[in-house]
């Protein structure tokens, strides 16, 4: 048996992983289980895996394809279906593209064995009006609301650049696979857990854009100006490159204003809203580049970082490799044939460092000398038991408790997650300091209650109870400690100095409850020269090179505004069911840390494995890839009407000439390759946009999918909710709100049997559970829970509301 890293030892080292496709989502979702010790083995057509001959250049290798070696790892390869070996696996991932090639072949394999996990991978889902459409990641992009959710109103909308969601779909498959894994190991029931492409980048990549909507009633969309636009300030530019800052607090925008020698605006309500700042682009733009310009990257960095702002450079795969806190953490490694530099596995467990990677198979190095598995050898014991669970009976992780001591959006989805798949989830926080994103719900701040009509919070914390704490006061220390106590896992994301300063670091967690997994989420990590910097999804995607491959050829880099959030949430509830694994077999509690930006790191590797091995730079390209051309968004007949379209193989090309009815482009040889077609994209695209103009966008999108071609419709995602797939699939929840009222929230992006509804449980309001928490669970009495009111150790308002 051989892993991605070599863990004899590993907390799945007993588990059999068979890879039967062919996408980045699916052999993402391959690597995390490998990295956590999973004996993979990859089953091959006799051509070979397709990523084993690409690179972003499309130039013909002499070796197997680097991306193809940072994902398989380690892995074994046998080629062609064998229905012994696939028997033989715990978990078997499929993604319609490799040895079951359509969704009747996964159905056939999920209902061949009830104690078997199948991991189906799919961009629509396994049901659906949509299955059956061709796909292309920018066409997920447009039917998701994330490329409608980007850009100027006055230009076209704009995808995220490098592939993201089918990354991010990866960790969302690997949570499935280990909740799944979970419940058959303890209860031999198998399960197939049905991920959706479309689904993962509508939760991750549009900022709950329809939630929004809802809360706001639904106005008349006719009336109101496109749903896309850029943060500001973001990234701006630099007397030597380009600088990343974003300011989600009033306090840190007040920063920003000291920082630019602007403090005469402090007062000036003009700027005070982003949404304000963006009605005077020009003026403000102008404004900040007017500092930022005569200032290094450098400079500015520190001055940012001295002021409490979130800063990064902005980095491209070459100068990423050079930045000195992720030199300092040792976070790039080498391959091992020392051909390209990779980031490594993005957590630890007691800190102990993965093993080295072993060497990605050769095709079919395996077929002969793959020996027999007992499938679901070690069964999880029941180390939990009576109580509470937000989820579903049977789910993965009923009976568990989680102190959740996160705030944003990527510690909460870490938790929300563990919510939806069983556990117990008590959110913390204070009436001085509630969780930050509830102030979000600062454009109703005219209605009563505000705080808790912010969409990423009542996204970001279903399935969970509340309960206020003030941690200064000693008597609120000491309460957290009894939760501690009673708890099997502690999930923060603040910067390390924050428990520190309260005294509650892992030392004392282990201390109050040594059976506890304590997981920490730092945006930078525990150590390093950035440690103690504040970090959110904006800075990851400036300083990993997502921002750079997103945005216009002609245009400075754009951050992809969220899919990081979610992505290290996924990679910490990933690393927190490996814990979970760890303290069942062995009895004892572990530690564990993912930070936010090697998440981060993990799923923007391309670029760095590009650049180490083949000098390709990945830079941004507007709605261009280099997996396709042409590749683009069109406008269509009528007002925002955008047609988003792809064509990824040259049976793709042929059928785009049929159906706009070009025999030149058919006999034309210079358009018959792919890197043929890229030289000459703009010629293309001038041809498509004039044949886009007078057309009717569903009308040609069904027309180009009936012939093969992957497009779509660019959605409005302020109703994604009304998005045929999504209705069909049941992805949208409807969850009455104590404060909302009845609200349309975006569930888990994937299906497990048995399951009808993942939102169990309303997001709470703050405090909403001291006295059942307090007074039930830790056994305050009534008079205690009065004195700790009248004190400000607990409350229900935040305070100075």
């Amino acid at each position: 048996m051989s892993q991605g890293f070599d863990q004899s030892n590993g907390e799945l080292a007993d588990v059999r992983i068979v890879v039967a496709a062919a996408g980045i989502a699916a052999s993402y979702c391959a690597k995390l289980l490998g990295d956590a010790g999973a004996d993979v083995v990859l089953v091959e057509p006799t051509g070979g895996h397709p990523l084993r001959a690409w690179n972003c250049a499309q130039t013909k290798l002499s070796a197997d394809g680097a991306l193809f070696r940072f994902f398989h790892h380690g892995h074994q390869s046998v080629v062609d279906r064998d229905e012994a070996l696939i028997a033989s696996a715990d978990v078997v991932i499929v993604d319609g593209q490799g040895p079951f090639g359509t969704i009747d072949d996964i159905g056939d394999l999920a209902a061949a064995d009830s104690g078997q996990v199948v991991v189906s991978i799919t961009p629509w889902g396994l049901h659906g009006p949509y299955t059956q459409r061709p796909w292309s990641e920018l066409v997920i992009q447009a039917e998701g609301g994330s490329v409608g959710s980007r850009g100027r109103p006055d230009s076209m909308p704009l995808q995220m650049g490098g592939h993201v969601t089918e990354w991010v779909t990866g960790a969302y498959a690997a949570v499935g696979a280990l909740a799944a894994l979970r419940v058959a190991r303890r209860d031999g029931r198998g399960d197939l857990v049905d991920v959706s492409m479309l689904e993962v980048c509508n939760v991750s990549s549009n900022l709950f854009a329809d939630l929004t909507d809802c809360l706001r009633g639904r106005p008349d969309l006719a009336l109101s100006p496109p749903p896309r636009s850029y943060e500001t300030p973001s990234i701006e530019p630099t007397l030597d490159g380009y600088v990343g800052v974003n300011t989600n607090t009033r306090s840190q925008f007040e920063a920003f204003l000291l920082m630019i020698e602007r403090a005469d605006l402090l007062d000036d309500p003009a700027w005070a809203t982003v949404g304000a700042r963006y009605l005077r682009w020009d003026e403000w733009n102008e404004i900040v580049h007017h500092w930022t310009t005569r200032h290094t990257t450098a400079e500015i960095v520190e001055l940012a970082a001295a002021l409490r702002i979130p800063v990064a450079p902005v980095a491209d795969a070459q100068t990423l490799l050079g930045v000195d806190h992720i030199v300092e953490r040792g976070v790039y490694i080498d391959d091992p044939t020392g051909a390209f530099k990779m980031p490594r596995r993005p957590w630890t467990i007691d800190q102990e460092p993965a093993p080295p990677p072993r060497p990605a198979p050769a095709l079919g190095a395996d077929t002969d000398r793959i020996g027999p598995h007992s499938r679901l050898a070690a069964a999880v014991p029941a180390t939990t038991t009576n109580r509470p669970s937000a989820g579903a009976a049977n789910a993965a992780l009923n009976g568990v408790r989680i102190l959740d001591m996160t705030a944003w959006w990527a510690g909460p989805s870490c938790t929300a997650m563990l919510g939806a798949l069983g556990a117990d989830v008590i959110h913390v926080e204070s009436t001085g300091y509630p969780d930050g994103i509830r102030l979000a719900g600062g454009i109703f701040i005219d209605r009563p209650s505000w705080w808790e009509l912010s969409s990423i919070f009542l996204q970001a914390n279903t399935n969970k109870r509340d309960v206020t704490l003030d941690l200064v006061s000693a008597r609120g220390r000491e309460l957290l400690l009894e939760l501690v106590a009673q708890c099997d896992v502690v999930v923060e994301n603040f910067t390390p100095r924050v428990l520190e300063q309260f005294n509650l670091d892992w030392d004392v967690i282990h201390a109050a409850n040594p059976k506890a997994v304590m997981v920490r989420m730092p945006a930078f990590g525990l150590d390093g020269p950035w440690r103690d910097r504040p970090g959110f999804a904006q800075t990851m995607e400036q300083v990993t090179g997502l921002a750079w491959m997103t945005g216009f050829a002609d245009d400075q880099p754009r951050i992809q505004r969220g899919p990081c959030d979610p992505n290290a949430g996924m990679h910490a509830a990933l690393a927190t069911m490996v814990a979970l694994d760890r303290r069942d077999r062995t009895g004892q509690g572990c530690f564990v840390e993912v930070p936010m930006v090697e998440a981060a790191l993990n799923v923007a590797a391309e670029s760095v494995i590009e650049w180490t091995v083949y000098a390709n730079p990945l830079g941004r390209d507007g709605n261009r890839s280099p997996r396709a051309a042409p590749q683009g968004v069109y406008a269509c007949a009528g007002a925002e009407q955008w047609l988003a379209l792809s064509v990824q193989t040259n049976d793709d090309w042929l059928h785009l000439c049929e159906v706009v009815g070009n025999s030149v482009w058919v006999n034309d040889p210079g358009l018959s390759t792919p890197v043929g077609r890229r030289e000459r994209h703009d010629e293309i695209d001038d041809f498509l946009h004039a044949w886009a103009a007078s057309r009717d966008v569903q009308g040609l999108v069904a027309q180009l999918c009936a012939a093969g071609v992957p497009a779509g419709r660019v959605i409005d995602p302020r109703r994604a909710s009304e998005h045929p797939q999504l209705i069909a699939r049941g992805f949208f929840e409807v969850v009455d709100h104590p404060i909302a009222g009845p609200i349309t929230v975006p569930g888990v992006p994937f299906r497990m049997r048995g399951i009808q509804r993942w939102i169990q449980r309303a997001t709470p309001t703050l405090g909403q559970h001291n006295q059942e928490i307090l007074g039930g669970l830790v056994g305050c009495s009534g008079d205690e829970l009065e004195l700790l009111t009248a004190n400000q150790v607990i409350g229900t308002r935040p305070r100075g509301q």
